[in-house]
């Protein structure tokens, strides 16, 4: 069993930054794949960004690419999503996800956090 907690969210103007983190708990961490998603009100759930277990691999959806940067640190179970430039159509509540199947689908994540709102002004 794996908790996640997500953490860094809140209000910020376009242009602006913000890094989310997201803490696990539970063992093995470092055998799990991590990403990130989001959900606008009245859009389904979207895959931002990604990282395999070691780090090695990343993803990242179009939209996000070149802003986004996503980390982990398997010493501190925890995994980050730096966000610059970030413009109003990110607004949106930002869910981590665990699994062990790499892949931008949310069907195929096992562990989600409770996720934490994220909102760009003009």
């Amino acid at each position: 069993q794996v908790q996640l907690v997500e953490s860094g969210g809140g209000l910020v103007q376009a242009g602006g930054s913000l890094r989310l983190s997201c803490a696990a708990s539970g063992r093995f961490f470092s055998s799990y794949d991590m990403g990130w998603f989001r959900q606008a009100p009245g859009k389904d759930r979207e895959f931002v960004s990604a990282i395999s277990r070691s780090g090695s691999i990343t993803s990242y959806a179009d939209s996000v690419k070149g802003r986004f940067t996503i980390s982990r640190d398997n010493a501190k179970n925890t995994v980050y999503l730096q966000m610059n430039s970030l413009k109003p159509e990110d607004t949106a509540v930002y869910y981590c996800a665990a699994g062990r199947y790499y892949s931008t689908r949310t069907q195929t994540w096992t562990y989600w956090g409770q996720g934490t709102q994220v909102t760009v002004s003009s």
